[in-house]
């Protein structure tokens, strides 16, 4: 999707949406903003002066509706918003004290909800393209006592007005966090963990959809995390043969996705180039 098919509707949103600006004293000075990707991924962001707010961006990337979005600095979740066709369609924002609030827009899902405390690159929610928006991509925004700032990620402002590619740097405080995706994730709405295995330098999961019948095999990194290292998942049906999805990935290989009505699978997958797991046939049904 190109930028130029993807931007909001613009005009009128921040009145829309009621946003006030608080008079008084400066708040604290803001805290250390990382964008709201997972580590190492790369989205190019647009500003333009005839965007509402004009200090927003729009971040975009091929293949990106559907992907997760990960709170931009740690704080409280105050507000989960659907404006349904309009506005910012469905959205979210995160207080993070001293006045800064951080907003996320036009989301196909939202995984939080109002009073929970997250994590910085904690997932929060999904690009989408709900709300006043012509095509996937995320609006975000950072506030100050509800006015929108120029934004700042890792204490750098963002290029004002243009398009540039950024890469995050949204590791978590220690640069190697838990990896921000979850295997139900990872395969989609509805499926569940039936089995598991660990291997060096992660864990291979086995899920199953009771509302499709798909059986979906995913393994989740542990270490090197946003770093492009080989990872691999497999998924044989009995009587078939096997799909693989092997490559540099940052954070998982899958989902591998297959019915199997009748018949058992075998699965597993691997973490760099030893300590990998195959499993026998089973799980039949």
């Amino acid at each position: 999707m190109k930028l130029g098919k993807m931007l909001s509707a613009g005009v009128g949103l921040a009145i829309s949406l009621g946003v006030l600006t608080i008079g008084g004293p400066q708040a604290n000075a803001a805290t250390n903003f990382q964008m709201p990707f997972p580590c190492g991924q790369v989205w190019e962001g647009q500003t333009r002066t005839n965007h509402s707010p004009a200090n927003a961006v729009d971040l975009n990337r091929n293949g990106d509706e559907g992907d997760p979005v990960v709170a931009s600095a740690s704080g409280t979740v105050t507000k989960v918003r659907n404006e349904g066709s309009t506005s910012y369609g469905r959205w979210i924002e995160i207080s993070h004290g001293g006045g800064w609030t951080t907003r996320y827009a036009h989301l196909s899902a939202q995984r939080v909800s109002v009073g929970q405390n997250v994590s910085q690159g904690q997932t929060i929610g999904n690009v989408g393209n709900t709300g006043g928006s012509t095509g996937a991509h995320l609006h975000f925004e950072e506030l100050l006592n509800g006015t929108p700032q120029k934004i700042k990620w890792d204490g750098a402002q963002i290029l004002y007005w243009g398009s540039k590619s950024y890469k995050s740097k949204n590791c978590g405080g220690n640069g190697n966090p838990g990896n921000p995706y979850s295997p139900e994730e990872i395969c989609g709405d509805g499926y569940k963990v039936v089995d598991s295995h660990a291997v060096t330098g992660g864990k291979v999961y086995l899920l199953y959809s009771s509302a499709n019948g798909n059986n979906c095999v995913t393994t989740v990194k542990s270490t090197n995390l946003g770093r492009e290292t080989k990872v691999s998942a497999m998924l044989q049906v009995q009587d078939a043969a096997a799909t693989k999805d092997e490559g540099d990935y940052g954070y998982y290989a899958g989902p591998i996705r297959k019915k199997a009505p009748g018949k058992c699978v075998k699965w597993g997958g691997q973490v760099g180039t030893s300590g990998g797991y195959t499993s026998g046939f089973e799980h039949c049904g």
